[in-house]
């Protein structure tokens, strides 16, 4: 399990290797409530290679943006994130402070 310090994450794909394939997962993490509000750099982006599903776990502040097919989850102190490599999916935590 990874964990990073954060404020907010922007959760996106892309395609992966093989246009017929999995899908990477994009974690953009930021230091800010609502960057896509303020076009932000994240200060660290994570990606996953050949992912079936993200799911979000105990989070309770998350919003999904049909302009960009993004979710937004703000409020955090950290973000846990556990790949199970045998099922290719991604499991997010973490601590919010609403």
């Amino acid at each position: 399990m990874e964990k990073f310090e954060t404020k907010s994450v922007v959760v996106s794909r892309k395609p992966g290797k093989d246009k017929d394939g999995l899908w990477t997962a994009v974690l953009a993490l930021f230091d800010e409530n609502n960057p896509h509000l303020k076009a932000k750099v994240p200060f660290k982006t994570v990606e996953y290679e050949d992912i079936i599903k993200v799911r979000l776990r105990d989070l309770t502040n998350v919003s999904f943006y049909l302009m960009g097919n993004d979710l937004v989850i703000n409020n955090l102190v950290h973000l846990c994130v556990k790949l199970d490599e045998n099922t290719r999916v991604i499991t997010l935590t973490g601590e919010q402070e609403l």
